[in-house]
C-alpha cells in the first residue's frame, strides 16, 4: 500500500506539472496567434523569397496557369506528413509571381489512385463542353497512379478554387506502360486542337484532341535520343522566337530524367526541333545532351499556359537521391525562382535556351551597394563589411591574370559556399562541400560545374542567395546552376575572391532583398 501511495502521489504532482505545463504553451500559441508576423514562415533554413508550403511536403509544380490575373501553381502535395505520400494537388495563387497566397487543396486521391503531376489550361471556347453558357474555364490534366498510371481531368467553374473530376475519367487509359504519367497540354493553334505530351518511361508520348476527352495517339520522341541515366518525367512543350524574331522560331521538349543527370541525380534536359503538329523532330544529333540546369536542385520544370508573349517556368528546388532527408521541418520542399525564357544564337556555340530571372523580383530589393571599374586582387575583400542571408549579386568581370574568381557566400567560421568562374577550364561552378548541414546524404556535398565561354573576354555571374539556396545565371542566363545549401543563420558573410592574379571588375551590384511572407 506504501509504494501504492507514493505512485498515486507522484501521479497527482505529475498531472499538476502537465496542466502547468499546458497553460504556458496555450499562452505561447495565444502570443504567437496575436504577432504572427514575428514566428510566420521564420523557420531556421526557411525559404524567405522562394515558394515553399506552410508545412508538410511538397515536390513538382502542377498546373500553371494564368487566368484572369492571377497566377496559379498547384504542386504535388502530401497533406498529411512531410515525406512523399498520398499525393494531392495543393493550390497557392500570386498576382506578380513573387508574392503567394496559400489555398485549399485543389485534387485529393480518388478511387483510381493518388493525383500525380499535370498541366491546366483555359477553355475558353469550352471545347470540353463542360461549361454552362458556352462560357469556359479551367481544364486540369493530371495522371491518376493507382494499379496503373492513367491521365484524368478536373474543370473548375469558380477560377481554380474548387474543382469537379470529370464522372468519364481516365481519359486516356493505360496503354500498358509501367510510368505512363505527367502530361503537359497546350494549344495547337495552327489546327485548332489541344495537344498532350506524356512521359512514358524511356520516352515521350504525343496525343491530340478537340475537347480534352477524347484523346488520339500521334507519335512518339526519345527513344535513342538525349541522356537516358534513369525514367523519363515532366515533359514540356512550347515553341520560343528566335533572337526575339517571332517569324523565326523554334520549339523546345524540355524532359527530366529521375537519375543519371550532370550533377548526379534527377535533373532536366531540353531538346531544340521542329513540332508540325504530329511529331518532334530533334535539330541537334541523338547523342547531344542539352543541360536544363547544371545543379543539383532544379527539378520538374512546368511553364504556365496563357502568359501571352512571356514564357516563364519554375521548378522544384530538390533532388530524388536526398529529397526525404533534407533537414527542414515543418515543410519539405521548395520552388525555384520564375524563371522568364528566350531563345538566343550564341557565336560558335549555337542556339541555346536562356533563362533569366523574373523582372517582378526587383520589387524586394533593398540597401543597394555599387561598385564600377575595380581591380581586384587576392589580398583584399571589397565586401567584408555587408552581411546577409537574403541578397542579389550581379556582376561583370573582365579576365585579367587571376586564374579563378568569384563569390563566397553564407560565410561563417567553420562554412561557406563558393560561387566562382574557372579562368582554364571556362567553367562557372558551385562548391557547397562546406556549405553547412551536409552529412545527411553523402551525394549532397559537392562541386557542380557548368561549361561557359567568355564573351568578349568578359563574363557576367547573376546569384541570388536564399536562407536554403542558391541560384546562378551565367552570361545573363547562357547556363544556371540550382543548389540547395544549409547553413547556420549566423553564417551571413560574402567575399569576393581572387586566385592567383587580379580580375576586373567593370561592374557589381550587392542588393538585400526582402521576404515575401511578411503578414
Amino acid at each position: 500500500m506504501k509504494n501504492l501511495r507514493m505512485s498515486s502521489i507522484t501521479l497527482l504532482v505529475l498531472f499538476a506539472l502537465s496542466i502547468s505545463i499546458f497553460n504556458m504553451n496555450i499562452l505561447k500559441v495565444s502570443a504567437s496567434r496575436e504577432n504572427p508576423a514575428e514566428n510566420y514562415y521564420s523557420e531556421i533554413y526557411r525559404p524567405q523569397f522562394h515558394f515553399s508550403p506552410e508545412k508538410n511536403w511538397m515536390n513538382d509544380p502542377n498546373g500553371l496557369v494564368f487566368y484572369k490575373g492571377t497566377y496559379h501553381m498547384f504542386y504535388q502535395y502530401n497533406p498529411y506528413g512531410n515525406k512523399w505520400g498520398n499525393m494531392s494537388w495543393g493550390h497557392a495563387v500570386s498576382k506578380d509571381l513573387v508574392h503567394w497566397k496559400h489555398l485549399p487543396v485543389a485534387l485529393k486521391p480518388d478511387k483510381l489512385g493518388m493525383i500525380f503531376s499535370g498541366s491546366a489550361v483555359v477553355d475558353e471556347r469550352n471545347t470540353s463542353g463542360l461549361f454552362e453558357d458556352e462560357s469556359g474555364g479551367l481544364v486540369a490534366i493530371y495522371t491518376n497512379a493507382g494499379e496503373t498510371q492513367q491521365q484524368s481531368i478536373a474543370y473548375s467553374t469558380d477560377e481554380g478554387v474548387t474543382w469537379t473530376k470529370y464522372e468519364g475519367n481516365p481519359v486516356i487509359p493505360n496503354p500498358g506502360i509501367e510510368d505512363f504519367r505527367d502530361p503537359k497540354v497546350i494549344w495547337y493553334e495552327q489546327e485548332q486542337k489541344w495537344v498532350m505530351v506524356v512521359a512514358a518511361g524511356d520516352h515521350i508520348r504525343f496525343y491530340s484532341s478537340k475537347n480534352l476527352i477524347d484523346w488520339e495517339f500521334m507519335s512518339k520522341f526519345g527513344e535513342n535520343e538525349g541522356a537516358h541515366g534513369g525514367v523519363w518525367e515532366c515533359p514540356e512543350l512550347f515553341e520560343l522566337p528566335i533572337n526575339g524574331d517571332p517569324k523565326n522560331t523554334k520549339w523546345i521538349l524540355q524532359v527530366d530524367l529521375i537519375s543519371g543527370a550532370v550533377a548526379g541525380g534527377s535533373g532536366g534536359q531540353y531538346f531544340i526541333g521542329e513540332f508540325d503538329g504530329t511529331k518532334f523532330i530533334n535539330d541537334n544529333p541523338p547523342e547531344e545532351i542539352r543541360w536544363t540546369d547544371y545543379g543539383k536542385d532544379f527539378y520538374a520544370t512546368q511553364s504556365w499556359f496563357n502568359t501571352g508573349n512571356r514564357k516563364i517556368w519554375i521548378g522544384w528546388m530538390n533532388n530524388w537521391e536526398y529529397a526525404e532527408s533534407i533537414p527542414t521541418y515543418p515543410w519539405r520542399g521548395a520552388m525555384s525562382l520564375p524563371r522568364e525564357l528566350t531563345l538566343k544564337t550564341i557565336p560558335e556555340e549555337g542556339m541555346k535556351l536562356i533563362q533569366t530571372p523574373i523582372k517582378e523580383l526587383q520589387a524586394i530589393r533593398k540597401s543597394p551597394y555599387q561598385w564600377s571599374d575595380l581591380k581586384v586582387t587576392p589580398e583584399e575583400n571589397i565586401l567584408s563589411d555587408i552581411k546577409g542571408n537574403m541578397i542579389e549579386i550581379k556582376a561583370d568581370f573582365e579576365l585579367g591574370s587571376a586564374s579563378e574568381f568569384g563569390f563566397k557566400v553564407r560565410k561563417g567560421e567553420n562554412e561557406e559556399t563558393i560561387i566562382g568562374y574557372d579562368v582554364k577550364s571556362n567553367q562557372l561552378f558551385v562548391d557547397r562541400t562546406n556549405s553547412g548541414q551536409v552529412q545527411f546524404d553523402k551525394q549532397f556535398p559537392g562541386k557542380h560545374l557548368a561549361p561557359l565561354q567568355p564573351e568578349n573576354n568578359r563574363v557576367t555571374i547573376h546569384i541570388f542567395v536564399d536562407q536554403s539556396s542558391v541560384e546562378v545565371f551565367g552570361n545573363k542566363g547562357e547556363v544556371t546552376i540550382t543548389d540547395r545549401i544549409f547553413p547556420e543563420p549566423s553564417s551571413n558573410g560574402i567575399e569576393l575572391y581572387t586566385k592567383n592574379g587580379e580580375v576586373q571588375v567593370i561592374s557589381l551590384s550587392v542588393n538585400e532583398l526582402d521576404s515575401i511572407w511578411k503578414k
